[in-house]
């Protein structure tokens, strides 16, 4: 019986910085250090901030996760390291670490895209079965993906501004919540009145499945203002109001361009159709809860990820690089890390391009 690989996974693409061994599906590690603190005055990730507290806790991380998996660097198969996209430091950082490690060791280098990660993780905690549609909204995607293998994805649809994550933080600080935005909105607007303000559903009315939430942000910006305009200020019930209207508008936009995707993606005849979520987004309990519904209303098997690989992590990371080296896909120390890297390199970029390639 051939031995499963093990792979040591570190991830660094934004202000997570993660480690993590995997031994074939078991997670024997998975080590997140977190940065809520570092940034919380400043209302949002400052990539200088993060790029430092990445290199000064990458060695320490990836120490902890051999320790807790047990594992030397003689017992693993090779290193896989989030190459793009994201922060260019802090992606910069996990890169150069990996490369100093696999030089050191003689191990196999694996470079893996970072959306990659996030929509290959059915695979690692269910074994979907390909193709299967997959939904990555997060801080700084959101994207509709038929993944059809490890290394090929089709996308049909996206963002054409703000991913949600990133509205979710800016309503947080319009609203005067604590970062991170979409936990701290979650929670405000359980106490709200979601129809209080009438916000927009931005594109619904066109074809497709591009989204929009930049206009539904700004428009949360004018019902405040009207708000503090008449009374000098927001309660804490204005907020919790505010809140629930966004969340709702926002869980509209992705339920209903949902339905439209599982459309698409049903001309491809899969013989176990299966609608995946994955991304910090994804750990949203109404956005979940909406997108179960859909999936029982059409029929389609529902998988979302536990909310710890939800979320930024490096077992993620451990699985791409995995089924990488299976297919002989390594990279040698010329290995760059990039701040823009799609997953559908045939596909017209939806957020525009320079040189560095195309944003999404």
């Amino acid at each position: 019986m051939t031995r499963p690989l093990t792979v040591l996974g570190i991830e660094s693409s934004c202000d997570d910085t993660a480690a993590a061994v995997l031994r074939g599906s078991d997670i024997l590690s998975s080590v997140v250090y977190g940065q809520t603190d570092l940034h919380a005055a400043f209302g949002g990730v400052v990539p200088e901030v993060a790029a430092r507290a990445h290199a000064e806790k990458l060695d320490h991380c990836i120490e902890q996760a051999m320790d807790e998996a047990d594992v030397g660097f003689d017992d693993l198969d090779g290193i896989a390291v989030t190459a793009g996209p994201g922060l260019i430091g802090g992606v910069l950082s996990g890169v150069m670490c990996a490369k100093g490690l696999a030089a050191a060791t003689g191990l196999p280098l694996i470079g893996v895209n970072h959306l990659a990660g996030h929509a290959l993780t059915p695979r690692l905690t269910d074994d979907v079965p390909y193709p299967y549609l997959m939904l990555l909204v997060s801080g700084g995607h959101c994207q509709f993906l038929i993944v059809e293998a490890h290394d090929r994805y089709r996308r049909i649809g996206g963002t054409i501004d703000d991913a949600p994550g990133e509205a979710f933080d800016k309503t947080a600080r319009l609203l005067g919540l604590p970062q991170p935005g979409g936990p701290s909105v979650e929670r405000a607007a359980r106490d709200g009145d979601a129809s209080r303000f009438d916000l927009p559903r931005p594109l619904l009315g066109q074809p497709g499945c591009d989204m929009s939430f930049s206009g539904l942000k700004t428009a949360l910006l004018r019902a405040r203002d009207g708000v503090v305009a008449q009374k000098g200020g927001l309660t804490t019930q204005d907020q919790a109001d505010l809140a629930a209207g966004f969340q709702e508008a926002v869980v509209d936009i992705l339920t209903r361009k949902s339905r439209r995707a599982l459309e698409v993606y049903a001309q491809a005849s899969p013989d176990t159709p299966t609608f995946a979520i994955a991304g910090g987004v994804a750990a949203n309990g109404p956005i979940r809860s909406a997108l179960q519904t859909l999936c029982d209303e059409t029929g389609t098997a529902f998988m979302s990820p536990p909310m710890a690989l939800c979320t930024d992590n490096a077992a993620m990371i451990a699985y791409a690089g995995m089924e990488r080296l299976r297919h002989g896909q390594i990279d040698d120390l010329t290995l760059s890390a990039r701040p823009r890297w799609p997953l559908d390199d045939r596909a017209a970029p939806m957020l525009g391009s320079g040189k560095k390639g195309a944003k999404a």
